[in-house]
């Protein structure tokens, strides 16, 4: 229907035209000194009608030499993004690196530019070209300003594998100035450079965050909050009024957790701060079993050791076959010059488990007791689970 429409308004126009040729008379004189040209009204309309088409077409002609160049450009662009993508993938770094280079002089996106200026510049890192990886993120900044998240994100990720954390935390900030919620994997990101910093406190805040987002299991949320505040026990271990803040700062669900119990009593004892060690070994081993604390229990003695055997007997009624316990029980019986009752403990420690400690325990007793022929076979036999 279209196709006769055209044709009947072809044919109409083709009449009108030769009805105005019929019975138009006038001319034209165009003027060009010292030239004068006269022409026919209906010749000079038809030459006008042929140049108006051979301009357009030769608009038209023009128009698509240049627009199968950019399309052949975008085209180029494209394969080589594409390839420099897969390449990276395939960990060809160097082909990576040459096709994201020459995909980022063809492209005229923003966005395009900036993804082949991050896989051009991780590409380079990879291959320890440090200078030319920041030259990529520095084009990147330039030519994709918007794209500033992907920039950031990513010379923050490749800083730290460098092991610059200093700088991470830097373009972190950036990214951070922004606004807005961040994502799980920029935090982690920042956990990481804050680990590599040592800002152990802001690690114990980042494993608070991930854990509400759940990137992490418990075990790697309690490992990190372990190692966060072993850390910090260290830190503090060396002026008591420090260490009782922070101790007392830590949340009691994750007090439970034995080996800090561990590293805040030897911080104690180095301390010579015994009365305090002790109450804090009574307390965790009431909530969670630990040799090493047991172990602990005999060290750094003050005149509270009769408490102690008492308090480690009833913990005996419900471990009555813990080695260390009794090897405990024996060094503290020593001390106060229990010699019956320490021999008892330290040979019943020796039957349940044989060791060096307990053998070196009996070994000095005996010597207290003169027994020096004894003395020097348990430290022979202790000598033996030295070297074996």
């Amino acid at each position: 229907m279209r196709l006769i429409l055209w044709l009947l308004a072809l044919f109409a126009a083709a009449v009108a035209v030769v009805l105005a040729a019929k019975y138009n008379n006038g001319y034209v004189l165009l003027v060009m000194q010292p030239y004068r040209v006269e022409l026919s009204l209906n010749i000079f309309v038809m030459m006008l009608v042929v140049a108006f088409f051979a301009f357009y077409s030769a608009m038209r002609l023009l128009s698509g030499i240049f627009g199968f160049n950019r399309r052949h450009r975008h085209r180029k662009a494209n394969e080589m993004m594409l390839a420099g993508i897969k390449t990276f993938f395939e960990g060809n770094y160097a082909n990576a690196k040459k096709a994201s280079a020459v995909a980022l002089k063809l492209t005229d996106s923003p966005r395009a530019k900036a993804i082949n200026a991050v896989v051009a510049a991780r590409s380079a890192h990879k291959l320890e070209e440090f200078a030319q990886r920041d030259e990529f993120l520095a084009i990147a900044e330039q030519e994709a300003p918007e794209e500033r998240a992907l920039r950031l994100v990513t010379q923050a990720d490749l800083l730290l594998g460098e092991g610059r954390y200093e700088a991470a935390l830097s373009a972190l900030q950036d990214l951070y100035s922004t606004g807005g919620l961040q994502q799980t994997a920029v935090l982690q990101l920042e956990l990481e450079a804050q680990q590599q910093a040592k800002n152990w406190d802001a690690v114990l805040e980042m494993a608070d965050l991930l854990e509400n987002r759940r990137p992490l299991n418990r075990i790697q949320v309690e490992q990190l909050r372990y190692i966060a505040h072993l850390e910090n026990i260290k830190i503090n271990a060396t002026d008591l009024q420090l260490l009782n803040k922070y101790w007392g700062g830590i949340p009691s669900e994750e007090k439970k957790d034995s080996r800090l119990a561990v590293a805040a009593t030897r911080a104690y004892i180095a301390l010579g701060e015994c009365d305090a060690a002790h109450r804090l070994i009574e307390q965790s081993i009431d909530k969670k079993w630990n040799s090493e604390l047991i172990a602990l229990y005999a060290e750094c003695l003050d005149y509270h050791v009769n408490r102690q055997i008492e308090c480690a007997e009833v913990w005996l009624r419900a471990q009555p076959n813990n080695a260390d316990l009794l090897l405990t029980l024996g060094k503290l019986c020593t001390h106060c010059e229990l010699w019956g009752k320490a021999q008892n403990y330290l040979e019943a420690s020796l039957s349940v488990e044989p060791g060096h400690a307990a053998h070196l325990a009996l070994a000095q007793l005996n010597e207290k007791l003169g027994k020096h022929e004894l003395a020097m076979d348990h430290y022979n036999k202790g000598l033996k689970f030295t070297l074996t």
